[in-house]
This record gives structure tokens, C-alpha cells and sequence, in this order.
């Protein structure tokens, strides 16, 4: 839209005479002449007729005005953000760059000495229950393994060695099955003696029935020769034994604590 301007008119006026030889000095008074009014159906009707301003030209302009009017555009707070991320949403809130504050430190500590806490605590149940397995397998080992030496043992009597070999079957034993053969001992000695028995066995198979830390029940196949008066060359005989074990507390031996012939 055109900028009206007013315009002015210089009008001078005679000076009054001065001096002799002196120029006549002239006053110039301006005096506003005011523009005729525009009707507002012109202004309208103008408007319409004037062509649409291009953005991408009016992009160009430049605003010139006063410096001490014109305000610079005020500075972000704090640092810049990365492109295409959003204020704020970096690092959990914080700005890109801003350190993270005492209590911000203080809850990742807080998490950190949780997760450690809850890794060893997983690591020692972990290790107790290995090491129990453990413990709980060997036992058994050793509850098989005495199981098989105290049925050979009980098998495996001579009239030569009579008290040795009574001996080491009461130092295998515990609980009522040792109190039953420490009465009949002497008994089973004069046999031994007086029929010149001579057993020696072997032990073919032998499995655990159950058994943990403490107690076992062990099956054991065991096959002998025998020989006494009525039978100088020998007979075969097969046993099945079944023997129930205690550990010593003390020693940590499993003893027979019940001895007894099965199928």
C-alpha cells in the first residue's frame, strides 16, 4: 500500500526594509497541506488490484530501525540440544552435557550396592548348595565303598586267623548289630575252629538303595568259597546282604549298624 506523504509549501513573506546596503532578509514559514481524503471504497478496490507479496521475497527484508530499539533474540538456557532429540529427553531428563546431580549419584550408588548384594547373596546360595552336592555324593561313595569291604569281611573267616578276621568285623560294626555279634562271638570262634573253615569272598555287584550325609542302605552281591571238614575242596556259595550304615561323627567311618541275608 503507497505511504501518504505530506507535502509542504513554502511561502515567504516581505521582510521589512532593512539598512542601506544591507540584503533583505526573507522568512520562510512551512505550513502543512493536508492530502484530500481517500474514500475507503478506493483503498478497498486497491487492495484487491495489487498483486499477492511472495513469501520467498518478503523472506529477504530487513528490518532497519533504531539499535537501542532493536532487542537481540533472547540466548537457550543451557546447552544445546543434539539434533532430532528432544529437550529434556537425554540422559534420563537431564539436557545433553549437564551433569547429574548428588541424588542422582546417590540412587545409582544405592542401585549398584542392591545388585551386588543381591549377586553374592545368589552366588553363596549357589556355592552352599554345590558344596552340599558335593559333601552329600562323597558320602555316599563312602557308604558303597564300606558296604562292599564290611560284606567281604563278613564272608571271608579261616581257622588260622580266626580272632583276626572276628576282630575286624567288630571294629566295622556299631548299635545293635555289634552288641549281637560281640555275645555270640565265641560261639561262631569254636565253629570256625572245630569245622576249619576257610571262606574268602568276593563282592560281584553293589548299589546304593539310599543314603545321605549320615546314613546309607547298601545291597551287596557276593559270591564265596567254602571249605571246611565236610567239604575239603571247596563248594561255591552266593550271598545277597543287605547292610545298613551309620557315619561316625567322630571318624567320619560308616559302620553296620544292621546286617542281614536278603533274597
Amino acid at each position: 500500500m503507497p505511504i501518504r506523504r505530506e507535502r509542504t509549501l513554502k511561502v515567504i513573506r516581505g521582510a521589512k526594509a532593512g539598512a542601506p546596503g544591507r540584503p533583505v532578509r526573507r522568512r520562510v514559514v512551512p505550513r502543512p497541506v493536508t492530502a484530500p481524503a481517500t474514500r475507503i471504497e478506493e483503498v478497498l478496490h486497491r487492495l484487491d488490484q495489487e498483486p499477492v507479496e511472495d513469501p520467498t521475497e518478503a523472506a529477504d527484508l530487513t528490518v532497519v530501525g533504531d539499535p537501542a530499539q532493536v532487542e537481540d533474540p533472547p540466548e537457550p538456557d543451557g546447552p544445546p540440544v543434539a539434533p532430532g532429540e528432544p529437550d529434556g529427553a537425554a540422559d534420563g531428563g537431564r539436557r545433553v552435557g549437564e551433569p547429574a546431580g548428588p541424588g542422582r549419584r546417590r540412587a545409582l550408588a544405592a542401585l549398584l550396592v542392591v545388585l551386588l548384594a543381591a549377586a553374592l547373596a545368589g552366588a553363596g546360595v549357589y556355592g552352599h548348595r554345590w558344596y552340599v552336592d558335593r559333601a552329600t555324593e562323597r558320602a555316599r561313595q563312602g557308604a558303597l565303598a564300606a558296604g562292599k569291604q564290611a560284606s567281604v569281611n563278613f564272608v571271608s573267616v579261616s581257622a588260622a586267623s580266626v580272632d583276626r578276621d572276628l576282630q575286624r568285623i567288630t571294629a566295622g560294626a556299631t548299635g545293635d548289630f555289634k552288641e549281637e555279634f560281640t555275645r555270640g562271638q565265641a560261639q561262631v570262634r569254636t565253629a570256625v575252629v572245630e569245622n576249619k573253615v576257610e571262606s574268602r569272598g568276593s563282592v560281584l555287584r553293589a548299589g546304593l538303595v539310599s543314603g545321605d550325609r549320615r546314613r546309607a542302605v547298601v545291597l551287596v552281591a557276593v559270591d564265596a568259597t567254602v571249605k571246611n571238614v565236610k567239604a575239603p575242596e571247596g563248594r561255591p556259595s552266593h550271598y545277597r546282604i543287605q547292610l545298613d550304615l551309620v557315619r561316625d561323627e567322630g571318624s567320619g567311618d560308616w559302620l553296620v549298624a544292621k546286617l542281614q541275608f536278603v533274597g
